[in-house]
């Protein structure tokens, strides 16, 4: 038991360290298997101790739990590294291969966990996709790689993720901007540049569009490389035949409902997401190393994992193409869809919305098909601006009427039609009426926080604690104005 409390002790401070690496703290060393660190430890204040504490708490709610894991599993072949996107590994008799690098803020970590498993060389590493989460922790690795001499890893990735890479580097502050609010609640928000593209480890081995899957072996053992659109068009998944392991990146984050629709990222695929389910159903395997999340063992939990998902996404997609041939707008055809989500979905250990949701991938279906007019209603076509709309409806009532029926709304649970007709005072109120304006941001920002509190989905939390969080900056402004 005193074994596996200093672990913990001393595998937490690591991750301390981690952060007060990226915060710019250089005072206190990053070597964590060096004794002669420990005594630092000591003298590190409890404001930096309470910043790591923010960051794993918001990863629990995240991943569901608070620590990382390092789990060796098929007979010790493989090693699995939870981090903020997982990591795989694999040891063979001449070198081992590494399934995804995880967040460049893990990249020593990462590799520390790596040399505890096995002080074989690396020989490939695999990309599951380009996300940042993913591919680029690479340099400790690398970094090694030169100081031994050793030879060059062969990298496989798909061809998209070489135009993801380029796309990054082009939207480079934007990206920074966008990771920050997505991920405000596990302290990316504070970090001066919390991602960046300017620098990748690009594939060596590149699976283009014709070539859905590639094969290898290494040592007595052999890899199947396969290409399926899902969470992104540069998704890659492999199969260990021999230890029937699925090394499966996003396509699995567990126990998670697919990350299929997410609001602030690019087309998704649900239909390509079902049929990589079922092609990965047909391995017959004993385990899943998913993207996010806790290792899955057993086949029965590895049938059910897949095969739950691909009924899921199948549903999502039929019924919303059903609908669309049925001449239906988007608003109609998103009602409709909340009300007949099965239970069977809704309560599944499988498909909880802790990241991605059930409403997202509505949005999602919608959108793969569908082009960005989609109410029916050509006053929407090239519509005015909303603050122009909202000062026209003060007109018609002033905006202490406005408030107060916003408040009715409030107080019987109506909170998503208190938001709409708030934002009629927002965007139209003028500033003379400072004390509707007050009360208004107030009220707003309670009704994010309340929506925060009761919403599942680590995405939609994060953007009700982030507009909470402008909404607050606005009442202290109003405030300093009023005096």
């Amino acid at each position: 038991m005193l074994v596996c409390l200093h672990f913990f002790f001393f595998f937490e401070i690591y991750l301390f360290l981690c952060v007060l690496k990226e915060l710019r703290i250089k005072s206190v060393s990053h070597n964590f298997f060096s004794i002669y660190d420990f005594p630092k430890l000591i003298t590190v204040k409890k404001t930096l101790v309470s910043k790591m504490n923010e960051i794993l708490k918001g990863m629990e709610s995240f991943f569901g739990r608070g620590r990382f894991e390092i789990k060796p599993f098929a007979d010790s072949i493989c090693c699995y590294i939870g981090c903020f996107g997982n990591v795989g590994v694999i040891e063979t008799d001449e070198g081992l291969i590494l399934f995804d690098l995880a967040i460049r803020q893990f990249g020593r970590y990462v590799f520390n966990a790596v040399r505890n498993f096995s002080d074989k060389p690396v020989k490939y590493i695999i990309y599951s996709h380009g996300h940042f989460d993913h591919a680029f922790g690479y340099a400790s690795i690398i970094e090694e790689i030169k100081e031994k001499g050793w030879e060059m890893p062969q990298v496989i990735g798909h061809e998209n993720i070489l135009d993801r890479f380029e796309k990054y580097r082009i939207l480079d502050k934007y990206h920074i901007w966008l990771n920050k609010q997505q991920f405000a609640s596990i302290g990316l928000k504070k970090q001066k540049e919390p991602v960046s593209a300017h620098e990748t480890l690009d594939p060596t081995i590149i699976l283009t569009g014709n070539d859905n899957s590639y094969s290898f072996q290494l040592g007595r053992y052999n890899f199947e490389v396969y290409h399926d659109k899902g969470e992104t068009d540069d998704s890659l998944w492999m199969f260990f035949p021999e230890k029937k392991v699925i090394f499966a990146g996003d396509l699995v984050m567990n126990p998670g409902f697919p990350n299929v629709g997410n609001p602030n990222k690019v087309q998704r695929y649900p239909k390509h997401w079902a049929l990589a389910m079922e092609k990965m159903l047909e391995r017959d395997a004993e385990y899943i190393l998913p993207g996010h999340g806790q290792l899955i063992e057993g086949k029965k939990n590895v049938k059910d994992a897949l095969s739950i998902r691909a009924e899921a996404m199948h549903f999502v997609h039929d019924e919303v193409v059903k609908r669309m041939n049925e001449g239906k707008w988007f608003e109609q055809i998103y009602h409709e869809m909340l009300e007949i989500y099965p239970d069977k979905f809704k309560n599944h250990e499988f498909l909880k919305p802790t990241y991605g949701c059930y409403r997202f991938a509505i949005h999602a279906t919608y959108r793969l098909y569908h082009g960005w007019y989609n109410t029916g209603n050509p006053t929407d076509l090239f519509p005015a601006k909303s603050e122009d709309i909202a000062k026209e409806f003060l007109k018609i009532n002033d905006a202490k009427k406005y408030l107060n029926h916003a408040k009715n709304l409030y107080e019987n649970g109506k909170l998503q039609l208190a938001l709409h007709i708030l934002d009629i005072i927002i965007k139209g109120c003028n500033l003379i009426e400072k004390d509707v304006l007050l009360e208004t941001y107030a009220l707003k920002a309670n009704i994010f926080k309340r929506q925060a509190k009761e919403e599942p989905s680590f995405i939609a939390k994060n953007s009700y604690l982030n507009g909470a969080k402008e909404l607050k900056e606005l009442v202290k402004k109003l405030k300093r104005e009023i005096r």
